[in-house]
């Protein structure tokens, strides 16, 4: 019984191929948004009128609102690399939630200042759907991309791992949006982006069976 165990065992043992061990969460995650930020910079610097960009960063609320999202773009990739993994903690869901808190005030500051502007305009439609647009051509591709990234750690919480990614891939889009963006928000713009933002971390969310395994 002892020699056939031992016969199967060295069978199994010589058709397993070797595993590659992952890079450290930190490292796959830097690599990532330092791609995603080198794209940013191009699409940037090459498209987008930084006149009008700088005109609009000398108000405090758009400074707070672009803190917001990067930072909360920024933390939620960080977190969704570790929650990928079966050994981490399942707090890492909370690291970009205090930035996302600063995200949502700036918008809504920038919000009322532009209701204090012109209170009329502040439900008209405009170009907040072009915002749509924009966010969501970014943030599904970066989504896919990110989950592509993340499958090799087979999570074991995929759908866990999905929101905090489209959470992550959204507001770098939105973040990047503000470059191209003519005017601070208004209340529409904000009611869009919060519904593109909701779209782009549905779908991932849906889609995460196939993107994660």
């Amino acid at each position: 019984m002892s020699n056939t165990t031992d016969q199967l065992i060295e069978m199994l043992a010589r058709d397993i191929a070797p595993i590659r061990r992952l890079r450290p969460p930190i490292i796959r995650a830097a690599m990532w948004l330092g791609t995603v930020a080198f794209l940013g910079a191009f699409v940037i610097f090459t498209f987008a009128n930084l006149g009008v960009f700088i005109a609009r960063a000398r108000h405090i609320e758009l400074d707070v609102e672009l803190l917001g999202s990067f930072t909360t773009g920024f933390l939620a990739v960080i977190a969704a690399f570790y929650l990928s993994l079966p050994d981490r903690s399942p707090r890492w869901a909370l690291l970009p939630l205090p930035s996302l808190a600063l995200w949502l005030s700036g918008s809504g500051a920038s919000c009322y200042h532009q209701w204090l502007i012109n209170r009329n305009g502040t439900w008209k439609l405009g170009e907040s759907s072009h915002c749509l647009l924009f966010i969501l051509g970014i943030g599904l591709p970066l989504g896919a991309a990110l989950m592509l990234g993340l499958r090799k750690a087979h999570p074991i919480a995929p759908l866990r791992v999905a929101v905090i990614g489209g959470l992550g891939v959204a507001a770098l889009a939105t973040f990047l949006l503000q470059f191209f963006h003519p005017f601070d928000v208004t209340m529409m713009d904000l009611t869009i982006h919060t519904i593109a933002v909701a779209i782009v971390v549905s779908i991932i969310a849906w889609r995460r069976s196939w993107a994660l395994g």
